[in-house]
């Protein structure tokens, strides 16, 4: 699931390019489509004919191009995996579009293109070459400098196939979306509808919610439960990373929530008020940067007023790039990684933009500290946590040492990153921590374990669960290059104990279930186990033979494992049968007549139960087994008295 979004200046034709590629107009407020402006964003989507041969859903973003809701865009292209610049063929290059330009190239968004609209309002053919070559001019040195330019008219809808090829190349080419078991979705719209309650929606990352998942809203915002997903008007059950997704939440009411917050799983982040970030001031600035200069900072759909530290300089100049730790006025939530820009508050306009380091420095540093230059140097190549984590996404399933060697950092910085992954619940310890295990892998492995269990009760509805070593032999844990391994033993038993506690399964001694399966006999199966039963009762130490009760039970073989699993009856030595209230009876008279003389003989239990010797033998073959008793020549004598 791809999402791509327009940019460019103010009636270039952004939300009539949307609707001819899609079919849906994104304007939503009659105010907008009053004016014909876009206020705030607009959605739509599209199947897209990939390369491939097939077909992608794609969610559109139609941000607000004129400079009175340029805010509206930033949230707009804030988790999106390309960018269309829309540039009118009739005025070319504008204002916004340099400036929207230069917010897509902060953001450091990984695809773009370029539609040059309006192809049909110009009859010569050499006024759209010299608007390419302004065009190529513009994108130079910026993220879309190689990027196709594609000449389309919605109104005749010349160029828009070509347009779709291109989009579809440009989405081809990204990597995937990685699922790190850490869901964030920034809140971007907040409405409620009759019958279903209070629905958020955003572009999901880093993650995925499926419906009744446990969820938060940061920062300071209740907690709820996910009741019901859709992603382009279609219910789903489970939402991936990189789509758009509408959640209908339960327990959160609209008036105790804002857009800007965002939707995470409980316990997985955690807001800041602090932040360490590597920032660009636009080479077009019109001043320098200054220290403590007070900004608005936006990331995701959040924008928040600030103060901008610089660390290493006494000023910036335009075009140079810097070290800021950012004091923000409120707290907000982003994570490593995640991209910002800096706007000037007034008269307002964009001053550039950067990455975030770290979300959560642990002090306000002293200026032109070398020490805080240094570590802020390191975690701009490349951050320990997220080479750690990729290397064990690579290859999972790996102890500290293993991990540490496949990471290439040294041990200290290695061991201090797996420290604050596992705090902050990106990785998991198995076997008392012998084993690390991603987030993600380990959410794939409970989900492939959710799966197996469900076939197995499809197949066999009667069975209490599955035996845990068919569990585990068919379970493999699932790394980036197609690495599978299989769960050691007491790696399983921890998986299949956290699945309890996460409330999915059923761990028991012999078997593992999901938590959602119960045994249900139909009207005839309980009729033929009522029949059965009350066969037993007539001689309960003399109970029909394996052949009676198979008969009884209309010759049903799942039927009587059932009733083994669910302790009503118990399998002995022989394949005799007793009912469990029956076998604990007589095992109560064996322990008894055994204590008494020292010790028993199957003579002695033949004639105490009044049974046969088939039925004695087969009990106390059993009680052998359970180590009740220990037979010592022709005798059973009580374990723990025997001497």
């Amino acid at each position: 699931m791809r999402v791509i979004a327009t940019a460019g200046h103010v009636d270039h034709g952004k939300s009539t390019l949307v609707q001819a590629l899609s079919g849906i107009h994104p304007d939503r407020l009659q105010e907008e489509k009053r004016r014909g402006l876009t206020i705030v964003l607009g959605f739509a989507w599209m199947n897209l004919a990939m390369p491939d041969g097939s077909e992608e859903s794609v969610g559109i973003v139609d941000v607000p191009g004129h400079i009175d809701f340029i805010k509206n865009m930033l949230a707009g292209v804030g988790s999106v995996d390309a960018a269309v610049l829309v540039i009118a063929a009739d005025e070319g290059v504008m204002p916004q579009t340099r400036e929207h330009l230069a917010i897509l190239d902060l953001l450091a968004l990984p695809g773009g293109l370029v539609a040059l609209t309006k192809t049909d309002l110009i009859d010569d053919p050499e006024w759209l070459d010299l608007i390419e070559l302004d065009i190529q001019e513009v994108l130079l040195g910026t993220r879309l400098e190689d990027a196709p330019i594609a000449r389309v008219s919605a109104q005749t809808g010349a160029g828009i196939n070509e347009l779709r090829s291109a989009l579809a190349g440009a989405l081809t080419a990204l990597p995937p979306r990685r699922d790190r078991g850490r869901p964030r979705l920034p809140i971007d719209r907040i409405f409620s509808l009759p019958g279903f309650g209070t629905i958020v929606t955003g572009a999901l990352s880093d993650g995925h919610f499926s419906v009744g998942d446990p969820v938060a809203i940061l920062p300071d915002g209740p907690s709820g439960r996910v009741r019901a997903l859709q992603s382009y008007k279609q219910s789903i059950e489970r939402a991936l990373p990189g789509s758009r997704v509408a959640v209908n939440l339960s327990g959160v009411g609209t008036d105790e929530i804002h857009r800007g917050q965002v939707l995470v799983m409980p316990g997985t982040l955690r807001a800041t008020r602090l932040l360490d970030v590597s920032f660009r001031l636009l080479s077009d600035a019109p001043k320098s940067m200054r220290h403590n200069l007070s900004v608005d900072f936006f990331s995701g759909a959040s924008e928040t007023p600030a103060h901008a530290r610089l660390l290493a300089a006494e000023e910036l100049l335009p075009g140079q790039e810097g070290w800021l730790q950012l004091r923000l006025d409120r707290p907000v939530l982003v994570a490593a990684g995640d991209r910002f820009i800096l706007r000037q508050p007034s008269p307002s306009l964009t001053l550039g933009g950067g990455e975030i380091l770290d979300p959560h420095p642990r002090r306000r540093y002293r200026r032109f500290d070398a020490t805080v230059a240094a570590k802020l140097e390191t975690l701009a190549q490349g951050r320990p946590d997220e080479i750690v984590l990729q290397a064990l996404e690579r290859e999972p399933l790996l102890s500290e040492q293993e991990l540490i060697a496949a990471s290439g950092l040294d041990t200290e910085t290695a061991r201090d990153a797996i420290r604050q992954l596992l705090a902050d619940s990106l990785l998991h310890g198995l076997d008392n921590q012998r084993l690390l295990i991603s987030a993600s892998a380990y959410q794939q492995t409970v989900s492939d374990m959710q799966w197996i269990l469900g076939e197995f009760h499809s197949q066999y509805p009667l069975r209490q669960g599955m035996s845990r070593s068919e569990v585990r032999s068919r379970l493999r844990v699932v790394g980036a290059r197609g690495v599978r391994k299989e769960l050691p033993q007491r790696a399983f038993n921890d998986l299949a104990l956290q699945g309890q506690a996460d409330g999915l399964v059923l761990s028991e001694e012999s078997t593992v279930r999901l938590l959602s399966h119960t045994v249900r006999y139909s009207s005839a199966q309980q009729r033929a186990v009522d029949r059965a039963l009350l066969a037993y009762d007539t001689a309960p130490f003399s109970p029909p033979n394996a052949i009676d009760t198979l008969t009884l039970l209309n010759n049903d073989e799942e039927l009587l494992e059932s009733l083994v699993e669910q302790k009503i009856l118990v399998r002995l030595p022989g394949s005799v049968y007793f009912r469990q209230k029956d076998f604990a009876a007589a095992t109560k008279k064996i322990i008894t007549l055994a204590r008494a003389n020292g010790a028993i003989t199957l003579a002695d239990a033949r004639d105490l139960l009044n049974t046969s010797r088939k039925y004695a033998q087969a009990l106390l073959e059993e009680l052998d087994a359970r180590r009740v008793t220990r037979r010592v020549g022709d005798e059973r004598m009580l374990r723990g008295v025997e001497q």
